[in-house]
């Protein structure tokens, strides 16, 4: 892949799913379409409630973040006082849920965050948090599903387990035929200049923590 469509700055290499507003890449969409009908027979309405994700788009959740205008939790769901870390502490704090402008593993089009529609309660909001797809949340049912059935589609869970660095996502899957190429290609001097040249908050801090960031957040070894 190109680096501009690695980065998330340009989307070329997408197609469209048939929910409105989802891309993937084309390997990528028919492994997710043929799970979506496997789970149908089983009962499951597999949905995406995110997929591909342009640098622009994670510029701007970085950045809302960054000064309090979206929600910031810690690595137990609760929510965290931007205003009161420093920068360096609000970096680490949001790369525990958000990755970073041309980091993101949407960028790819092999990523996909997923839920079932017809599993969360009527007047609830999904709210992509661990405690949903745990024992007695609304999406047990479907993460169980995933476990034993999402590998012979070529899909895993790359953020399974929290090991210090990014916090777990069992509603993130990662088509990993292609996704593992795409993680070894992302590098700190590939990113350094994109980043230099973009608005985002804490620049200077990120620039200076970036291989660091790198070796907690990204370079992070992907479960099996």
């Amino acid at each position: 892949m190109d680096s501009q469509c690695l980065v998330g700055l340009n989307d070329r290499h997408l197609v469209p799913l048939t929910e409105p507003g989802h891309y993937l890449q084309a390997a990528a969409k028919r492994a997710f379409v043929a799970m979506q009908t496997a789970a149908l027979e089983d009962g499951f309405h597999l949905a995406p409630a995110s997929s591909f994700r342009s640098f622009s788009r994670q510029l701007l959740i970085w950045n809302d973040k960054f000064v309090g205008n979206r929600p910031l939790l810690d690595a137990h769901s609760q929510p965290l006082n931007v205003l009161s870390l420093s920068e360096p502490e609000r970096i680490t704090a949001i790369l525990q849920w958000s990755a970073l402008p041309g980091t993101s593993r949407h960028h790819w089009g092999t990523d996909i965050d997923i839920y079932d529609p017809q599993l969360l309660p009527k007047g609830a909001r999904l709210q992509l948090e661990p405690w949903e797809y745990e024992a007695n949340g609304y999406f047990y049912p479907l993460s169980l599903w995933l476990e034993k059935n999402m590998a012979r589609f070529g899909f895993y869970l790359p953020f399974i387990n929290a090991t210090g660095g990014v916090a777990r996502e069992p509603w993130h899957i990662s088509y990993r035929p292609l996704a593992d190429e795409y993680a070894k290609q992302l590098t700190p001097s590939l990113i350094a200049p994109i980043l230099a040249a973009q608005p985002i908050y804490g620049k200077e801090h990120i620039l200076s923590l970036l291989d660091d960031i790198f070796a907690r957040f990204i370079h992070h070894s992907p479960e099996e």
